[in-house]
């Protein structure tokens, strides 16, 4: 039995809950990863798995053997990054997750040069709007937007981006453009179910807020792209999300005066686990990409 893979498989037991995930994480079959396990608590003489109602949990000496298991697991990939030296590389598979809107404008278009710094790396994107277990789907790194909702979570903030009200001219020329926060009740709102429904303002020292709803109600990023670009009103939205279409004119910002709460990009981390290498290098990248790129907007 290979020690260290054995300690690798462990982990991913852990972290994924299953054997059947972790043999796809692996791509091994679910019985290699079953009988490792099994070879393992022989020669360890001790049990590192119980099952429970969510699948399969390390016992108390399996979690402490996890965490040393996890820390020698991540010093070997430092160790092998520091003998190649820095101009080789990162390698082997990063798995990282983002929303798929912020993924597909803004991560997706810069992954190419990531990659050509590092063509020993493969990665694994998971695009999804909804807030995922990172543990659970073995992500080494998620891009999320917005206030956390777990404060025990390692995270690292990345990027502040502005937030506006926005439409499309067409949208503007039939309905008018609201001047002041009152006048949006008068108008079609897109509403995106994942903000709150009241919108607060701005100005000068002076606070605004409005309570909105509107016709068409969407779950997701694309959707609410879709409907704002149809013509079918105003909404809230990072200038991140409308990004191409700010710049050509396509969607107009109103209420400029008034100021909306920006939002915060993170980088955040599986807890419980040492953050490797390729998802810290990964989130600087992210982070000077997203910082240039403002600056050149500036």
């Amino acid at each position: 039995m290979d020690r260290f893979q054995a300690m690798a498989t462990f982990a991913r037991v852990v972290e994924t809950g299953s054997f059947s995930a972790a043999a796809r994480h692996l791509n091994v079959g679910q019985p290699a990863v079953s009988k490792t396990i099994a070879q393992l608590e022989n020669r360890l003489q001790v049990s590192l798995l119980i099952r429970s109602t969510h699948g399969l949990a390390p016992t108390e000496a399996g979690q402490r053997f996890y965490e040393r298991a996890k820390a020698a697991i991540l010093e070997a990939d430092e160790a092998e990054l520091t003998a190649r030296g820095a101009g080789t590389g990162l390698s082997g598979v990063l798995r990282f997750s983002a929303a798929t809107t912020f993924a597909r404008l803004h991560v997706l278009p810069m992954l190419p040069r990531f990659l050509e710094r590092h063509p020993g790396l493969e990665v694994d994107v998971i695009l999804d709007d909804r807030v995922i277990d990172l543990v659970a789907e073995g992500v080494d790194v998620s891009l999320r937007m917005g206030v956390l909702p777990d404060s025990s979570a390692v995270a690292r903030k990345l990027a502040t981006g502005r937030r506006s009200v926005i439409a499309t001219p067409a949208y503007l020329a039939r309905a008018g453009e609201p001047h002041v926060p009152a006048d949006l009740p008068r108008h079609e709102i897109v509403v995106y179910s994942r903000q709150p429904n009241v919108w607060s303002f701005t100005r000068e020292g002076t606070e605004a807020s409005v309570a909105v709803s509107g016709r068409v109600r969407v779950s997701a990023a694309e959707g609410l792209r879709a409907a704002v670009l149809a013509d079918m009103g105003l909404t809230i939205a990072s200038d991140w999300m409308f990004a191409p279409e700010l710049a050509s004119g396509a969607v107009r910002r109103v209420l400029d005066g008034w100021a909306l709460s920006p939002i915060d990009l993170w980088a955040v981390f599986p807890a419980g686990r040492m953050t490797s290498a390729k998802a810290r290098q990964f989130a600087s990248f992210v982070e000077t990409m997203l910082n240039d790129a403002h600056s050149a907007a500036a």
